[in-house]
């Protein structure tokens, strides 16, 4: 197809269905960061719905631009239709910030501003780290196998986008199960609904209606009026400059965002598996440029590329569906919505609709890996169970604590450590593989993958690099720290001594030749050798 013959549309009758998966997570993020700065940190609602979900509209219009104008450049230039890169608030980030950055301020000053002056000013420094990213994304892209950057996107599906809100559905089974009934027709059948309407469109809005005859949904028009979006660059300089006179905080700030353009690289990965080929470097650049522009407007949150581009691709959208998001949020945040729509529909109506982003990812990944490298996904993906496990116990204690309960001891505590080992509750292993879980999630797959194929120069340079991530507390620790040389960086060490010594001595037959495992399927094509040896 010649470029003359190809025009890219921008709109497509699916881009409704995907409208509502990428909605509904927008939405819920803003719903939740909106309830934790008002009623966690104390913030007013002057910040939180002037100048805070102000400032995320912002920043979603700013990167929806880009990423709109990116696909009708991929489009034209490959001739075929593409999807669009799905785009918002960081998920996984935004807890971080929450509880890492302006939770921590808000506690030891009791100042709400203050608290939001610095989550802002972290939040303009941490943009910048991410935009580094497209230094060295291309080159970590290159290097790395699929499987490690799927894979540890299919754990971070599996148990925050996936088993949370089927939770939230069984909690409310009324309404959960009757908007899943949708979707499980609609949109994992794919059957067609009667006048084809959109499938994500019918399960919140019947959830929303059974709610409102249950008595769980309400009419609250208090928040409504009109917030104007403005920069607020004094109240952010405050912030950076509180900042760099408590560097620790940035031990916090830049292994996140190390993260964050690690993210946007698996989620440009996923939507090249699925068959749109994006620019990883431009994608990191926009995520960082998008997230300082939120900053300077007021948000604290990061923003990123999203995880799900191979659902939306399998609805077939185009760009039409970002496009409606970042219209219908930024109406909603300036015009002060955001408020009566958290009472207006239920999250147990919404929730059917991440869990099928979440089992479409997983599903693709299946597809886009060859079958032998499915054992390189599943290692990649054990390390946010531990994350999702550490998260929760420290839920339970809070909720102890809140519910009354006093003289516990904190996660952490020596004794208590003790009592869950015994319990079979291995706290301490959990903690260390829960700390910077999609970096070990990655290198775990990607030194799985590259054993499988026989490159050993490559798994004992992942397993290397890991040693040094471990030494400074890239992963494995919630701060950096200096090089220092415990159990876990010897480990890693040990593992990539391994692999770049032993092949060179090894007998060359074992490694030309297969062995076969028993009760374990043979899901290598075929008996060839290593690569490292050819």
């Amino acid at each position: 197809m010649s470029d003359t013959a190809y025009s890219y549309k921008l709109y497509n009758r699916s881009d409704f269905n995907a409208f509502w998966a990428l909605f509904t997570d927008n939405l819920v993020n803003l719903l939740i960061l909106s309830g934790v700065c008002q009623f966690v940190f104390q913030m007013p609602a002057e910040i939180v719905f002037g100048r805070i979900v102000p400032g995320a509209a912002v920043a979603i219009l700013a990167g929806v631009v880009v990423y709109t104008l990116m696909a009708k450049w991929v489009a034209n230039k490959q001739g075929k239709d593409v999807t669009a890169l799905p785009y918002g608030i960081s998920t996984p980030v935004m807890f971080v910030y929450l509880f890492g950055v302006i939770g921590p301020i808000y506690w030891a000053t009791g100042d709400s501003l203050l608290a939001w002056q610095v989550g802002i000013g972290a939040g303009f420094m941490g943009g910048i780290v991410a935009a580094f990213g497209a230094i060295v994304g291309p080159f970590l892209k290159r290097i790395t196998p699929r499987a490690g950057m799927l894979g540890t996107l299919c754990g971070i599906a599996l148990v925050f986008i996936g088993s949370v809100p089927l939770a939230t559905i069984f909690e409310h089974p009324l309404i959960g199960f009757t908007s899943l009934l949708f979707i499980l027709w609609g949109l994992i059948g794919r059957f067609r609904l009667p006048y084809n309407l959109p499938a994500g469109l019918v399960a919140i809005g019947v959830g929303t209606i059974i709610a409102i005859f249950l008595g769980q949904s309400s009419f609250n028009t208090d928040g409504i009026g009109f917030y104007a979006p403005v920069p607020y660059f004094g109240d952010m300089l405050i912030g950076i400059q509180y900042l760099f006179a408590n560097p620790e905080l940035f031990l916090v700030l830049i292994p996140v965002q190390i993260y964050n353009f690690i993210e946007t690289m698996n989620n440009v990965e996923s939507a090249e598996a699925a068959g749109d080929n994006y620019p990883v470097a431009l994608c990191q650049v926009t995520d960082g440029a998008g997230t300082m522009i939120g900053a300077l407007f007021g948000s604290p949150f990061p923003t990123t590329v999203y995880i799900g581009h191979p659902a939306y691709k399998r609805m077939d959208a185009r760009a039409g569906y970002i496009i409606g998001v970042a219209l219908v949020i930024a109406a909603a945040a300036f015009l002060g919505f955001l408020s009566f729509l958290a009472g207006l529909i239920p999250i147990a109506a919404a929730a059917p609709v991440l869990v099928f982003v979440a089992v479409s990812l997983i599903t693709n990944t299946g597809y886009a890996v060859k079958p032998a490298h499915m054992a390189a996904v599943a290692f990649a993906i054990l390390p946010h169970i531990s994350n999702f496990l550490v998260t929760k116990w420290g839920s339970l204690m809070n909720a102890l604590r809140n519910a009354g309960v006093e003289g516990l001891p904190g996660l952490g505590d020596g004794d208590l450590t003790a009592a869950l080992l015994m319990e079979g509750a291995h706290y301490e292993g959990h903690l260390a593989l829960s700390q910077g879980a999609i970096i070990t999630g990655l290198v775990w797959g990607a030194i799985a993958a590259d054993v499988i194929d026989g490159r050993f120069k490559h798994a004992g340079g992942f397993a290397i690099a890991a040693a040094v991530m471990s030494s400074i507390g890239i992963i494995h620790s919630y701060t950096l720290q200096m090089p220092q040389f415990d159990g876990i960086t010897v480990g890693y060490l040990i593992i990539g001594a391994f692999m770049l010594i032993y092949p060179m001595i090894a007998p060359k037959e074992d490694l030309e030749h297969r062995i076969i495992v028993p009760d374990e399927p043979d899901l290598l094509d075929d008996d060839s050798p290593a690569l490292d040896v050819r």
